[in-house]
């Protein structure tokens, strides 16, 4: 499934660790979603970004890749968890997930929260978002190629 141009699109952290580590699944990512020629900038939350530079660390990235992961994250645009918006839509899915005894990670919860109140796409390898699809939100589930 390729996004529409226009139609924005909200990335979550396993989307950009494979696009800042320009591997086989981020370069398909990019040919696929065309995320950087399209004509509205793809949508970052600033959980997300946070927790790209706390993975950096714990992965040990060196200098280099980490001035590539910032150069990519300046070609987003950045969402504040912290907007009302956002904050409203991540008490009605925390609410929702624990009646529902549904897991979920509270970054993840938080950038669902930013694609709900955006009404972008997020773009995901993971099932994280699983339960929420079709039901808060519309969530892509990209396949690892490796």
């Amino acid at each position: 499934m390729n996004t529409d141009p226009g139609r924005l699109v909200v990335l979550d952290t396993s989307v950009l660790v494979h696009l800042a580590r320009n591997d086989k699944t981020g370069r398909e990512i990019e040919r696929d979603f065309s995320l950087t020629r399209r004509p509205e900038r793809p949508l970052i939350s600033t959980v997300v970004e946070g927790e790209l530079f706390g993975l950096a660390r714990y992965w040990n990235w060196g200098e280099e890749k980490v001035a590539r992961l910032g150069e990519l994250l300046a070609e987003l645009v950045r969402v504040e968890a912290g907007l009302r918006e956002i904050v409203d839509n991540y008490a009605e899915l925390y609410a929702e997930g624990r009646r529902m005894g549904q897991g979920c990670g509270e970054n993840d919860l938080w950038i669902a929260a930013t694609a709900k109140a955006t009404g972008a796409i997020l773009l995901t390898c993971d099932k994280d978002f699983d339960w929420l699809h079709d039901r808060h939100i519309t969530r892509h589930l990209i396949r690892y190629s490796e």
